[in-house]
């Protein structure tokens, strides 16, 4: 992806807005997901053939990671190691999610449709975060 298609798409012509912006969304979404996991695990997990015990733990840590996420948005100029580890924690649970799938989740149909899904949502936002990095890194090498 472009800086011009990544800044479109972000609605922006200024990278380091679009990073942010790409950051605050992941915050937003992770979030509202782990709150569901947490809040409402017994039907949720009954939904998704998922053990509720599980969906608490991961709904405590999402709403967590959302939480540093989104201040990291905040920030005017998100610290380039903070995006990186966000990068690769989203690299990550999108890789994990499906090994999970594949190795020892047996989940409803329901399920079977949401983690990968789910893992698909989290990949986009580690490209479009990561894109955008290259953006803000590129044009700080411009100005220098």
């Amino acid at each position: 992806m472009s800086t011009q298609q990544l800044t479109g798409f972000a609605r922006t012509g200024d990278p380091q807005t679009a990073l942010r912006r790409f950051l605050a969304l992941d915050a937003v979404v992770t979030g509202a997901n782990g709150l569901a996991y947490a809040a409402v695990s017994g039907p949720l997990g009954r939904f998704l053939g998922i053990d509720p015990g599980l969906l608490i733990g991961l709904g405590v840590g999402l709403a967590l990671y959302a939480a540093a996420v989104g201040l990291l948005a905040a920030r005017p100029r998100p610290p380039v190691l903070g995006v990186r580890a966000v990068i690769e924690i989203n690299a990550a649970w999108a890789v994990l999610s499906v090994v999970a799938l594949a190795a020892w989740l047996e989940p409803s149909s329901p399920g079977a449709v949401w983690i990968p899904l789910q893992a698909l949502v989290v990949a986009a936002f580690a490209a479009l975060q990561y894109a955008a990095l290259r953006g803000v890194r590129a044009g700080d090498a411009v100005r220098a």
